[in-house]
């Protein structure tokens, strides 16, 4: 099994103990996978790339659960490159944190985690 996991620092509590639990009980293949728009700088993309480093070695390789990290920086909205990713890599879910959201900030800032469910190819667990 494959499973892609959209990290946002802001749902980490969350979101990593159950991409945990998924990735043991079926012996899974993670992709740690973090969006970037094209104008980020070196050094912000260095300390991302720290960053993931760390919760892979700490969170997964910890457990016995192989990892790879990917920061992707393609141009597109976060929705669209994480679910063109996992196409790529052929996931069987993606794991995604979501936060509650005005119907107003919907619509100013859209929303990755509704195109994600709507749009991938896999299931999405989306985690709060």
């Amino acid at each position: 099994m494959k499973l892609l996991v959209a990290y946002d620092s802001a749902f980490s509590e969350t979101m990593l103990p159950e991409a945990v639990k998924i990735a043991k009980a079926f012996d899974a293949l993670v992709y740690l996978v973090r969006t970037c728009p094209p104008e980020a700088r070196g050094q912000d993309i260095e300390q991302l790339e720290h960053r993931l480093n760390e919760v892979r070695r700490d969170t997964f390789k910890k457990e016995g659960i192989s990892c790879e990290s990917h920061i992707l920086i393609r141009g597109m909205a976060p929705g669209e490159d994480l679910v063109k990713y996992a196409r790529e890599k052929e996931v069987d879910q993606i794991i995604i944190g979501v936060r509650k959201r005005s119907a107003v900030g919907k619509i100013v800032f859209g929303s990755t985690a509704q195109y994600i469910i709507l749009e991938a190819h896999c299931p999405v667990l989306s985690v709060k």
